[in-house]
């Protein structure tokens, strides 16, 4: 079973995220900054992460560029999640090394066909 790391502060979404991901078979865990989903990336490094790009503490381009940063032997699949839809932050997250971008509010049809792009599903 794949398992994807939700990243996210609000919890609202977070729920949501989840309800989603586990209709499709995925596992799922939860970070609500930046920071913690790197904790988490250390521990257990998920298949793909559904991120956020504002947050406290680390917003999701800090997490995916220190992610970047660190010389792992395997990386997930970056799917950011947001309401941020302007033209320079897409670049930016795919500069970073997103694989895909979703807007809030997303759907499963949405969610499940990002999941499919990136070889998750």
């Amino acid at each position: 079973m794949k398992n994807c790391l939700v990243v996210d502060d609000s919890k609202v979404i977070r729920k949501v995220a989840r309800h989603i991901l586990e209709s499709l078979d995925l596992s799922v865990e939860e970070a609500v900054d930046g920071r913690e989903a790197l904790q988490h990336c250390e521990v257990s490094m998920p298949d793909v992460v559904l991120l956020d790009w504002n947050m406290p503490h680390m917003t999701g381009l800090e997490f995916l560029n220190e992610l970047t940063r660190r010389k792992l032997p395997v990386h997930p699949k970056i799917i950011f999640c947001t309401t941020e839809n302007g033209l320079g932050h897409i670049r930016a997250a795919v500069e970073a090394g997103a694989d895909e971008y979703v807007m809030k509010p997303f759907d499963r049809e949405t969610l499940e066909s990002k999941l499919q792009l990136v070889g998750i599903l």
